[in-house]
Protein backbone atom coordinates (compact mmCIF):
# COMPACT_ATOMS: atom_id res chain seq x y z
CA UNK A 1 0.00 0.00 0.00
CA UNK A 2 1.43 3.47 -1.12
CA UNK A 3 0.54 6.16 1.14
CA UNK A 4 1.24 9.66 0.68
CA UNK A 5 1.43 11.88 3.54
CA UNK A 6 0.65 15.80 3.59
CA UNK A 7 1.53 18.62 6.51
CA UNK A 8 0.29 21.29 5.36
CA UNK A 9 0.88 25.03 6.81
CA UNK A 10 0.18 28.32 5.77
CA UNK A 11 2.79 28.57 3.02
CA UNK A 12 4.65 25.56 2.69
CA UNK A 13 3.84 21.47 2.16
CA UNK A 14 5.81 19.06 3.62
CA UNK A 15 5.34 15.28 2.03
CA UNK A 16 6.22 11.93 2.00
CA UNK A 17 5.08 8.44 -0.09
CA UNK A 18 5.48 6.02 2.15
CA UNK A 19 5.59 2.12 0.75
CA UNK A 20 3.73 0.24 3.63
CA UNK A 21 4.20 -3.63 3.20
CA UNK A 22 2.62 -5.11 5.99
CA UNK A 23 4.91 -4.22 9.19
CA UNK A 24 7.43 -2.75 6.90
CA UNK A 25 7.92 0.60 5.60
CA UNK A 26 10.00 2.35 3.35
CA UNK A 27 10.01 6.12 2.10
CA UNK A 28 10.04 6.22 -1.65
CA UNK A 29 10.02 9.87 -2.03
CA UNK A 30 10.35 13.21 0.31
CA UNK A 31 10.47 17.06 0.32
CA UNK A 32 8.74 20.41 0.87
CA UNK A 33 6.70 23.33 -1.19
CA UNK A 34 8.13 26.29 0.26
CA UNK A 35 6.20 29.95 -0.58
CA UNK A 36 3.07 29.02 -1.82
CA UNK A 37 1.34 32.14 -3.09
CA UNK A 38 5.01 34.19 -2.44
CA UNK A 39 7.08 35.02 -5.20
CA UNK A 40 10.27 32.53 -5.27
CA UNK A 41 8.31 29.55 -4.92
CA UNK A 42 9.64 26.40 -5.20
CA UNK A 43 9.41 22.43 -4.44
CA UNK A 44 12.90 20.73 -2.65
CA UNK A 45 12.48 17.30 -3.42
CA UNK A 46 14.91 14.13 -2.61
CA UNK A 47 15.18 10.46 -3.75
CA UNK A 48 17.27 7.62 -3.04
CA UNK A 49 19.70 10.19 -1.37
CA UNK A 50 19.55 12.99 -3.97
CA UNK A 51 18.20 16.02 -3.77
CA UNK A 52 16.63 18.59 -5.73
CA UNK A 53 15.26 21.81 -6.04
CA UNK A 54 12.74 22.77 -8.82
CA UNK A 55 11.53 26.53 -9.01
CA UNK A 56 7.96 27.15 -9.85
CA UNK A 57 4.60 29.92 -9.71
CA UNK A 58 2.63 27.69 -6.81
CA UNK A 59 -0.30 30.15 -6.27
CA UNK A 60 -2.01 28.21 -3.88
CA UNK A 61 -2.29 24.94 -1.74
CA UNK A 62 -3.88 23.01 -4.64
CA UNK A 63 -1.55 24.42 -7.27
CA UNK A 64 1.04 23.14 -4.66
CA UNK A 65 -0.11 19.66 -3.93
CA UNK A 66 -0.62 18.81 -8.02
CA UNK A 67 2.80 20.25 -8.47
CA UNK A 68 4.04 17.51 -5.90
CA UNK A 69 1.59 14.59 -7.72
CA UNK A 70 3.34 16.07 -11.11
CA UNK A 71 6.90 14.94 -9.32
CA UNK A 72 5.76 11.55 -8.12
CA UNK A 73 5.18 10.87 -11.64
CA UNK A 74 7.74 12.14 -13.38
CA UNK A 75 10.38 10.04 -15.12
CA UNK A 76 13.48 11.27 -13.59
CA UNK A 77 12.58 12.29 -9.86
CA UNK A 78 9.36 10.50 -9.51
CA UNK A 79 8.35 7.05 -7.93
CA UNK A 80 5.30 6.02 -9.79
CA UNK A 81 3.84 5.14 -13.37
CA UNK A 82 0.09 6.31 -12.32
CA UNK A 83 -1.68 8.23 -9.47
CA UNK A 84 -3.87 5.27 -9.33
CA UNK A 85 -1.02 3.53 -7.31
CA UNK A 86 -1.33 6.06 -3.99
CA UNK A 87 -4.01 3.68 -1.81
CA UNK A 88 -4.59 6.93 0.67
CA UNK A 89 -3.30 10.19 1.87
CA UNK A 90 -2.69 10.70 5.41
CA UNK A 91 -3.32 14.69 6.52
CA UNK A 92 -1.38 16.13 10.00
CA UNK A 93 -4.32 18.09 11.60
CA UNK A 94 -3.37 20.32 14.56
CA UNK A 95 -6.14 20.50 15.81
CA UNK A 96 -9.28 18.29 16.64
CA UNK A 97 -10.62 19.89 20.11
CA UNK A 98 -12.77 17.48 21.76
CA UNK A 99 -14.10 16.47 18.98
CA UNK A 100 -11.59 13.73 17.58
CA UNK A 101 -9.54 11.42 20.20
CA UNK A 102 -8.32 9.48 17.64
CA UNK A 103 -7.44 9.81 13.95
CA UNK A 104 -10.62 9.80 11.80
CA UNK A 105 -11.49 8.83 8.26
CA UNK A 106 -12.36 12.40 6.67
CA UNK A 107 -16.09 12.66 5.70
CA UNK A 108 -17.89 15.56 4.83
CA UNK A 109 -19.16 15.73 8.63
CA UNK A 110 -15.28 15.28 9.76
CA UNK A 111 -14.57 18.27 7.32
CA UNK A 112 -17.68 20.47 9.18
CA UNK A 113 -16.37 19.64 13.00
CA UNK A 114 -12.93 20.10 11.63
CA UNK A 115 -13.81 23.75 10.88
CA UNK A 116 -15.81 23.96 13.70
CA UNK A 117 -12.27 23.84 15.24
CA UNK A 118 -10.58 26.74 13.12
CA UNK A 119 -11.14 28.96 15.94
CA UNK A 120 -8.80 27.27 18.23
CA UNK A 121 -6.01 27.40 15.92
CA UNK A 122 -6.76 29.76 13.26
CA UNK A 123 -3.27 29.58 11.70
CA UNK A 124 -3.13 26.02 11.35
CA UNK A 125 -6.36 24.10 10.79
CA UNK A 126 -7.00 26.48 7.70
CA UNK A 127 -4.08 25.29 5.59
CA UNK A 128 -5.30 21.61 6.99
CA UNK A 129 -8.29 22.13 5.76
CA UNK A 130 -7.33 23.24 1.91
CA UNK A 131 -4.87 20.45 1.73
CA UNK A 132 -7.73 17.75 2.33
CA UNK A 133 -9.85 20.19 -0.49
CA UNK A 134 -7.05 19.93 -2.71
CA UNK A 135 -6.69 16.05 -3.04
CA UNK A 136 -10.80 15.66 -3.12
CA UNK A 137 -10.29 17.56 -5.89
CA UNK A 138 -7.17 15.79 -7.86
CA UNK A 139 -7.76 12.70 -6.21
CA UNK A 140 -11.35 12.42 -5.92
CA UNK A 141 -11.61 8.30 -5.43
CA UNK A 142 -8.78 8.01 -3.12
CA UNK A 143 -9.48 7.90 0.80
CA UNK A 144 -7.82 10.22 3.40
CA UNK A 145 -7.67 9.73 6.98
CA UNK A 146 -6.72 13.17 8.93
CA UNK A 147 -4.09 12.79 12.60
CA UNK A 148 -4.24 15.11 14.57
CA UNK A 149 -1.91 16.61 16.92
CA UNK A 150 -3.95 17.13 19.89
CA UNK A 151 -5.89 13.83 19.66
CA UNK A 152 -3.38 11.98 22.11
CA UNK A 153 -3.55 14.45 25.10
CA UNK A 154 -7.30 13.80 24.70
CA UNK A 155 -6.89 11.00 27.52
CA UNK A 156 -5.92 13.71 30.43
CA UNK A 157 -8.13 13.94 33.17
CA UNK A 158 -10.07 17.35 33.90
CA UNK A 159 -7.73 17.88 36.78
CA UNK A 160 -5.14 18.46 34.35
CA UNK A 161 -6.42 20.22 31.46
CA UNK A 162 -9.30 22.45 33.34
CA UNK A 163 -8.10 25.84 34.07
CA UNK A 164 -9.60 27.97 37.49
CA UNK A 165 -11.66 30.43 35.10
CA UNK A 166 -15.28 30.74 34.88
CA UNK A 167 -16.06 27.40 33.76
CA UNK A 168 -18.99 28.78 31.52
CA UNK A 169 -16.08 30.08 29.47
CA UNK A 170 -15.18 26.43 29.33
CA UNK A 171 -18.66 25.67 28.39
CA UNK A 172 -19.34 28.25 25.54
CA UNK A 173 -16.05 28.76 23.96
CA UNK A 174 -14.36 25.11 25.16
CA UNK A 175 -11.20 26.77 27.12
CA UNK A 176 -9.12 24.22 28.48
CA UNK A 177 -5.56 22.61 27.82
CA UNK A 178 -5.40 20.64 25.05
CA UNK A 179 -1.62 20.25 24.54
CA UNK A 180 0.23 19.42 21.18
CA UNK A 181 3.20 17.61 19.72
CA UNK A 182 0.96 14.51 20.40
CA UNK A 183 1.81 12.36 17.50
CA UNK A 184 5.58 12.85 18.42
CA UNK A 185 5.17 12.04 22.14
CA UNK A 186 2.67 9.36 21.42
CA UNK A 187 5.50 7.98 18.56
CA UNK A 188 8.70 7.94 21.07
CA UNK A 189 6.97 6.76 24.00
CA UNK A 190 5.73 3.66 22.18
CA UNK A 191 8.78 3.48 20.67
CA UNK A 192 11.23 3.57 23.68
CA UNK A 193 9.54 0.70 25.45
CA UNK A 194 9.85 -1.43 21.82
CA UNK A 195 13.57 -0.60 21.70
CA UNK A 196 13.39 -1.79 25.76
CA UNK A 197 11.32 -4.82 25.40
CA UNK A 198 8.78 -3.46 28.40
CA UNK A 199 5.44 -3.16 28.45
CA UNK A 200 4.13 0.30 27.31
CA UNK A 201 0.93 -0.29 29.56
CA UNK A 202 3.05 -0.54 32.72
CA UNK A 203 5.66 2.28 32.12
CA UNK A 204 6.02 6.33 33.48
CA UNK A 205 7.29 8.09 30.78
CA UNK A 206 8.46 11.95 30.63
CA UNK A 207 8.70 12.73 26.82
CA UNK A 208 10.45 15.39 26.06
CA UNK A 209 9.97 17.15 22.51
CA UNK A 210 12.23 19.71 22.27
CA UNK A 211 13.19 21.72 18.80
CA UNK A 212 11.55 25.39 17.58
CA UNK A 213 8.63 24.78 19.57
CA UNK A 214 8.75 22.51 22.43
CA UNK A 215 6.89 20.60 25.07
CA UNK A 216 6.78 18.12 27.77
CA UNK A 217 4.27 14.99 27.98
CA UNK A 218 3.43 12.81 31.14
CA UNK A 219 2.48 9.50 29.73
CA UNK A 220 1.40 6.77 32.43
CA UNK A 221 0.68 3.28 31.19
CA UNK A 222 0.22 4.46 27.77
CA UNK A 223 -1.71 7.70 27.98
CA UNK A 224 -1.21 11.12 28.19
CA UNK A 225 -1.84 12.09 31.81
CA UNK A 226 -0.56 16.05 31.26
CA UNK A 227 1.13 17.98 28.72
CA UNK A 228 3.22 21.48 28.96
CA UNK A 229 1.52 22.88 26.37
CA UNK A 230 -2.53 24.75 26.88
CA UNK A 231 -4.95 26.21 24.38
CA UNK A 232 -2.39 27.23 22.66
CA UNK A 233 1.02 25.96 21.70
CA UNK A 234 2.02 29.29 23.37
CA UNK A 235 2.01 27.88 27.05
CA UNK A 236 4.61 25.79 28.56
CA UNK A 237 8.72 25.61 28.49
CA UNK A 238 10.42 28.67 26.88
CA UNK A 239 10.99 27.90 22.80
CA UNK A 240 12.54 29.40 20.00
CA UNK A 241 10.15 32.71 19.80
CA UNK A 242 7.76 31.83 22.26
CA UNK A 243 7.40 32.98 25.61
CA UNK A 244 5.94 29.57 27.28
CA UNK A 245 4.35 30.57 30.80
CA UNK A 246 3.56 33.37 31.58
CA UNK A 247 1.94 35.69 34.58
CA UNK A 248 -1.45 36.69 32.57
CA UNK A 249 -0.87 39.63 34.92
CA UNK A 250 2.25 40.31 32.74
CA UNK A 251 0.65 40.72 29.68
CA UNK A 252 -1.98 42.74 30.86
CA UNK A 253 0.31 45.24 32.03
CA UNK A 254 2.51 45.01 28.86
CA UNK A 255 -0.44 45.52 25.98
CA UNK A 256 -1.72 48.62 28.34
CA UNK A 257 2.19 49.87 28.64
CA UNK A 258 2.95 49.12 25.07
CA UNK A 259 -0.86 50.63 24.19
CA UNK A 260 -1.50 47.27 22.11
CA UNK A 261 -4.03 45.33 21.36
CA UNK A 262 -4.69 41.52 21.17
CA UNK A 263 -3.56 40.85 17.75
CA UNK A 264 0.07 42.51 18.22
CA UNK A 265 0.12 41.02 22.00
CA UNK A 266 -0.02 37.51 20.44
CA UNK A 267 2.28 38.26 17.45
CA UNK A 268 4.62 39.93 20.47
CA UNK A 269 4.48 36.32 22.68
CA UNK A 270 4.77 34.10 19.92
CA UNK A 271 6.87 35.11 17.49
CA UNK A 272 9.24 37.71 19.20
CA UNK A 273 9.89 36.48 22.41
CA UNK A 274 11.52 32.77 23.92
CA UNK A 275 14.80 32.65 23.55
CA UNK A 276 14.70 35.28 20.73
CA UNK A 277 13.06 37.68 22.80
CA UNK A 278 15.40 36.81 25.79
CA UNK A 279 18.83 36.62 24.07
CA UNK A 280 18.24 39.36 21.40
CA UNK A 281 20.43 37.39 19.28
CA UNK A 282 18.36 34.22 17.16
CA UNK A 283 15.70 31.58 17.80
CA UNK A 284 18.48 29.17 17.17
CA UNK A 285 19.70 27.05 19.52
CA UNK A 286 23.21 26.29 18.20
CA UNK A 287 23.49 30.41 17.63
CA UNK A 288 22.91 30.87 21.75
CA UNK A 289 25.07 28.21 22.10
CA UNK A 290 28.04 29.10 20.09
CA UNK A 291 27.35 32.89 21.80
CA UNK A 292 27.22 31.01 25.20
CA UNK A 293 30.64 29.69 24.62
CA UNK A 294 32.30 32.85 23.73
CA UNK A 295 31.51 34.38 26.77
CA UNK A 296 28.01 36.23 25.97
CA UNK A 297 26.21 36.71 29.50
CA UNK A 298 22.98 37.52 28.13
CA UNK A 299 22.96 34.30 25.92
CA UNK A 300 23.90 31.93 28.49
CA UNK A 301 21.20 33.21 30.93
CA UNK A 302 19.23 31.86 27.74
CA UNK A 303 20.34 28.71 27.80
CA UNK A 304 19.81 29.08 31.76
CA UNK A 305 16.35 30.17 31.47
CA UNK A 306 15.16 27.38 29.00
CA UNK A 307 16.83 24.61 30.58
CA UNK A 308 15.51 25.10 34.08
CA UNK A 309 12.04 25.38 32.66
CA UNK A 310 12.56 22.01 31.38
CA UNK A 311 14.05 20.44 34.46
CA UNK A 312 10.94 21.90 37.05
CA UNK A 313 8.45 20.39 34.44
CA UNK A 314 10.51 17.04 34.52
CA UNK A 315 10.17 16.95 38.22
CA UNK A 316 6.80 18.23 38.19
CA UNK A 317 5.75 15.23 36.19
CA UNK A 318 7.80 12.99 38.04
CA UNK A 319 5.76 14.26 41.13
CA UNK A 320 2.22 13.65 39.34
CA UNK A 321 3.11 10.09 38.20
CA UNK A 322 4.79 9.18 41.91
CA UNK A 323 8.08 8.37 39.47
CA UNK A 324 9.41 8.16 36.72
CA UNK A 325 10.60 5.06 34.52
CA UNK A 326 11.81 6.42 31.12
CA UNK A 327 13.29 9.79 30.03
CA UNK A 328 12.46 10.80 26.77
CA UNK A 329 14.53 13.18 24.75
CA UNK A 330 13.64 13.75 21.06
CA UNK A 331 13.23 17.24 18.49
CA UNK A 332 15.70 18.87 17.36
CA UNK A 333 17.26 20.08 20.22
CA UNK A 334 16.78 16.75 22.13
CA UNK A 335 18.40 14.76 19.53
CA UNK A 336 21.34 16.79 18.74
CA UNK A 337 22.42 18.53 21.88
CA UNK A 338 24.30 15.96 24.50
CA UNK A 339 25.17 18.92 25.94
CA UNK A 340 21.82 20.63 26.80
CA UNK A 341 20.32 16.77 27.71
CA UNK A 342 23.57 16.79 30.20
CA UNK A 343 22.41 20.13 31.51
CA UNK A 344 18.70 19.50 31.91
CA UNK A 345 19.39 16.33 33.87
CA UNK A 346 22.27 17.43 36.06
CA UNK A 347 20.61 17.23 40.30
CA UNK A 348 17.81 14.99 39.06
CA UNK A 349 19.67 11.98 41.06
CA UNK A 350 17.05 12.01 43.07
CA UNK A 351 14.87 10.71 40.73
CA UNK A 352 17.03 8.00 39.34
CA UNK A 353 18.07 9.77 36.56
CA UNK A 354 22.04 9.69 35.83
CA UNK A 355 23.32 10.15 32.28
CA UNK A 356 26.10 8.59 31.08
CA UNK A 357 28.11 11.56 30.20
CA UNK A 358 30.49 9.84 27.21
CA UNK A 359 27.46 8.24 25.69
CA UNK A 360 25.27 11.08 25.93
CA UNK A 361 27.44 13.61 24.15
CA UNK A 362 28.47 11.16 21.46
CA UNK A 363 24.51 10.67 20.51
CA UNK A 364 23.46 13.16 17.70
CA UNK A 365 19.79 12.07 15.95
CA UNK A 366 20.29 7.97 16.59
CA UNK A 367 18.21 5.86 19.05
CA UNK A 368 20.14 5.23 22.34
CA UNK A 369 20.38 4.70 25.88
CA UNK A 370 22.21 7.58 27.33
CA UNK A 371 22.06 6.67 31.28
CA UNK A 372 24.55 4.50 33.25
CA UNK A 373 23.79 1.17 33.83
CA UNK A 374 22.81 2.17 37.81
CA UNK A 375 20.19 4.76 37.09
CA UNK A 376 17.12 3.56 38.18
CA UNK A 377 15.09 5.88 35.24
CA UNK A 378 16.20 5.20 31.61
CA UNK A 379 17.36 8.57 29.97
CA UNK A 380 17.28 7.77 26.15
CA UNK A 381 16.52 10.16 22.93
CA UNK A 382 14.53 8.76 20.21
CA UNK A 383 14.49 10.87 17.00
CA UNK A 384 10.95 11.40 16.31
CA UNK A 385 8.83 10.13 13.24
CA UNK A 386 5.52 11.81 12.83
CA UNK A 387 5.12 10.90 9.47
CA UNK A 388 5.27 7.41 9.92
CA UNK A 389 2.43 7.73 12.71
CA UNK A 390 0.62 9.35 10.30
CA UNK A 391 1.64 6.48 7.62
CA UNK A 392 0.64 3.71 9.91
CA UNK A 393 -2.83 5.17 11.17
CA UNK A 394 -4.17 5.79 7.80
CA UNK A 395 -2.74 2.24 6.76
CA UNK A 396 -5.05 0.76 9.46
CA UNK A 397 -7.77 3.04 8.96
CA UNK A 398 -8.05 2.16 5.33
CA UNK A 399 -7.72 -1.41 5.62
CA UNK A 400 -10.13 -2.00 8.68
CA UNK A 401 -12.79 0.29 6.12
CA UNK A 402 -11.97 -2.49 3.61
CA UNK A 403 -12.67 -5.74 5.88
CA UNK A 404 -15.84 -4.45 7.23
Amino acid sequence: MKILVLNCGSSSIKYQLFNMDGTEWDVLVAGVVEKIGLKGSFLKHQKDGKKVLLEGEILDHQAGIDYILGVLLSEKHGCIASLDEIDAVGHRVVHGGEEFNSSVYITDDVIKKMEECIDLAPLHNPPNLKGIEAITQLLPNVPQCGVFDTAFHQTMPKKAYMYAIPKTLYNQYGIRRYGFHGTSHRYVSSRACDMLGVDYKEQKIISCHLGNGASIAAIQNGESVDTSMGFTPLEGLVMGTRAGDLDLGAVTYIMDKEKIGTRSASVLFNKHSGLLGLTGISSDMREIQDAASEGDEIAQLGLDVYDYRVKKYIGAYAAAMGGVDILIFTGGIGENSGFRREVICKDLEFLGIEVNKEVNIGVIGDEKVVSTENSKTTVMVVPTNEELVIALDTKNIVEELANR
